[in-house]
């Protein structure tokens, strides 16, 4: 455990800005030191336990634990864009027998990579996914956030009709896999209210799915070098005596410089690739913002001009103008690196990160290309899940699994082969 804390490691860990922790140093909630060598400012460990969400981190450590599958364990996707999701529980040891997805360049880019993939390109309303029943064991989907029109207390399955949500609800109904796992921003936990999201939960429950409590995982803490944070929704069949644990989190923040250069992700320095650029009136500004720093780096008229109205709304909005240090974990990527409010510069040179810069910000394998014209690609990517943290969900999902089957005396499991053929038809 360290005994100092970074004004940015702590912003990283606790999802915060620095301006927040500045308020909270005069409120008194926290007390800043100076470190002993260096004379900075920074925070006891001691002081941070407070903070219920990274208890983790003054705990001592605990090994999350490797399982390789006792069997062939078969999963379907939807909504799988990229392959984020799916190369991550790809890693964990699960099979898919099928993936839907609507964009042609992501399907694309599925085939060009996993020829021997089920891609299904097109409206997943069209897909009946009654042949599965009974013999998936996990469904997975990040299906998008859309709001519910529904009278009374509780949300039922066929008040969801209308949705995407619900086109994964239906899938889990009639395939009935043992785990279903759903995946979206944070900000699903406020949207409307929370009423979405308590939604969802009780149609799984209707549907025979016991939920366990959704929660927000940090990519941070999953060897993933951005502070991205998605929201997880684990649903475990009832009738099934499952018991799920969440991914065991890391306590080391990876930065730029682990995702770009040679060292503990990747054995070599990124490949070069294609990548927009900054307009010339926009290089200018972007020129003179420091590693770390974003728009109030900039002379005060600058400033003015730069935000505009902006300039006297309240926050700090520290992601416009921004550019990234070596020594500190990426902004969230967005599907478009150089529109303003949402800049992500290089630490050197002042320019957005190309295409491979942004792949390894999300963990992509070096050799998985993606389809599509530029802009397509910056999406595809800028969507995904983190591969790091999809395997660190799917290996909590195999471990889950591995329990049911070492205790299950059930030896009608279908043959993987099997299942092919079924999707195959």
């Amino acid at each position: 455990m360290k005994d100092f804390y970074s004004l940015s490691e702590v912003a990283d860990m606790l999802g915060t800005t620095k301006e927040t922790l500045r308020r909270w140093d005069k409120s008194g909630k926290l007390t800043p030191v100076r470190h002993p060598i260096n004379n900075y400012r920074v925070y006891k460990s001691d002081d941070l336990v407070q903070f219920e969400n990274i208890g983790f981190l003054f705990k001592d450590p605990i090994q999350d634990q490797d399982e390789p599958p006792l069997k062939q364990y078969k999963s379907i996707e939807l909504f799988a864009g990229a392959g984020g999701l799916a190369i991550g529980l790809e890693k964990a040891g699960l099979s898919n027998v099928l993936l839907s997805e609507i964009d042609k360049n992501a399907c694309a880019t599925l085939r060009r990579n996993r020829p021997d993939w089920n891609v299904i390109e097109g409206d997943v309303a069209k897909i009946d996914f009654k042949p599965f029943e009974g013999k998936v064991d996990v469904l997975t989907g990040g299906f998008p956030c859309q709001a519910f029109s529904f009278a009374g207390k509780r949300l039922g399955f066929e008040d969801a009709r209308g949705t995407l949500f619900f086109e994964f609800a239906r899938a889990v109904k009639e395939t009935q896999p043992l785990i279903c796992v759903g995946e979206n921003v944070r900000g699903l936990f406020q949207h409307e209210n929370g009423k979405t999201i308590e939604g969802m939960v009780s149609v799984l429950d209707e549907l025979g799915y016991e939920v366990v409590p959704p929660r927000v995982l940090k990519a941070i803490f999953y060897n993933v070098p951005q502070k991205r944070e998605r929201v997880f929704i684990v649903g475990l069949r009832k009738d099934a005596g499952l018991k799920f644990d969440w991914p065991i989190e890391n306590k080391e923040i990876l930065t730029i410089k682990d995702a770009l250069k040679k060292g503990k992700l990747y054995d070599s320095d990124v490949p070069s690739s294609l990548g927009q650029a900054y307009p010339k009136s926009k290089r200018e500004i972007m020129e003179m913002i420091p590693p770390g720093g974003y728009w109030r780096d900039l002379p005060i008229e600058l400033q003015k001009s730069y935000m505009k109205g902006s300039f006297h709304l309240s926050g700090g909005k520290t992601g416009m103008a921004r550019r990234i240090s070596w020594d500190e974990p990426c902004l969230t990527l967005t599907c478009a690196p150089a529109q303003k409010q949402t800049e992500r510069c290089h630490p050197e040179e002042t320019r957005p990160f190309t295409v491979r810069e942004y792949a390894r910000i999300q963990t992509f394998p070096d050799d998985w290309e993606f389809a599509g014209a530029l802009t397509s690609q910056y999406a595809q990517i800028g969507n995904a899940v983190p591969i790091n943290l999809a395997e660190a969900m799917g290996k909590a999902v195999v471990r889950t699994l591995n329990n049911y089957y070492s205790d299950s005396k059930s030896s009608s499991y279908p043959l993987f082969e099997e299942i092919l053929e079924i999707a195959a038809a």
